[in-house]
């Protein structure tokens, strides 16, 4: 048995050091793009909010890692930060809460290998699929309304369409760095963006639905809040053409997290403690 470990440890040394696990926790803020941040044009910082997560790492070997995520986190936009009195005119707003599951693949560029702080640092690039949880919601009369089941662009009713997913699926792709601070402890950070392919994360992607048919059709709320140009200019309802565009049903949503990560090594990665095993193999042979 001792030779056999012996021949495994000189044998596959990186195969076996290289493979490990990570539980970690995730501390940022998260941001988007969409027709309520200068229609699909610009981000603003300050409606940065914050974002959370819980992550579990799968290192393959010190180049490739793939990383299971659940983050929570929030993004917000408002008409009033622009600068385009168009846009302000039309006087939309919202906040949602996201909830992620995310699984990416990680490349390592020079490579990653916390155990005795072999490759202690690196930048990494990452890729993959996310599901993507929203409800967005917009203040209405000193109170926060879910949108939507108003259908504030005519969801629901004949001819109109039928209600948007509140779910939908991203590609989370961006950059981070990482640090061993010994052999058990990583920090890093990581920015990323995601492509939704979704148009509604802030309940905007359409056209304007003709206020009466809204009225009838989807009440008194969701008159309200599908145009709300009115309320700027003595708060009676501004009617539009039919087929006016409220937003731009051309482009997808996108949202950003960004921060820090404090992460826990499982370096024997299930192996029942080989490592321990290969040393006292290795200081028997030279007893």
């Amino acid at each position: 048995m001792k030779r056999l470990l012996l021949s495994i440890a000189i044998i596959f040394p990186s195969f076996i050091f290289a493979q490990h696990t990570e539980l970690g926790i995730f501390l940022g803020a998260s941001n988007y793009i969409g027709e309520l941040s200068n229609d699909n044009s610009t981000l603003y910082w300050n409606e940065s909010k914050p974002a959370f997560g819980i992550l579990g790492r799968y290192n393959m070997n010190d180049k490739i890692s793939i990383k299971g995520g659940l983050n929570y986190s929030w993004i917000a936009g408002d008409d009033a930060n622009t600068a385009n009195q168009s846009i302000r005119n039309r006087n939309l707003s919202f906040k949602t809460r996201l909830l992620e599951f995310s699984v990416t693949g990680e490349w390592n560029i020079p490579g990653y290998q916390p155990y005795g702080l072999k490759k202690p640092f690196s930048p990494y690039l990452f890729a993959g699929v996310a599901l993507t949880s929203f409800n967005p919601k917009a203040e209405y009369e000193g109170e926060w309304v879910a949108l939507q089941p108003l259908g504030t662009e005519g969801q629901g009713i004949a001819d109109y369409g039928s209600p948007y997913s509140k779910t939908t699926f991203a590609v989370p792709f961006g950059l981070g760095v990482k640090w061993a601070l010994n052999d058990a402890m990583n920090i890093g950070f990581e920015a990323g963006a995601r492509l939704t392919f979704n148009d509604y994360l802030d309940d905007v992607g359409g056209i304007y639905a003709d206020y009466g048919d809204l009225l009838a059709g989807n009440g008194e709320i969701a008159a309200a809040l599908g145009n709300r140009t009115g309320e700027l200019f003595g708060g009676d309802p501004v009617i539009v053409d039919p087929g006016t565009l409220r937003g731009n049903p051309d482009t997808r949503d996108w949202y950003f997290t960004g921060g820090i990560f404090f992460s826990y090594n499982f370096l024997d990665n299930g192996l029942v403690g080989i490592r321990k095993k290969i040393r006292r193999v290795r200081r028997g042979c030279y007893d």
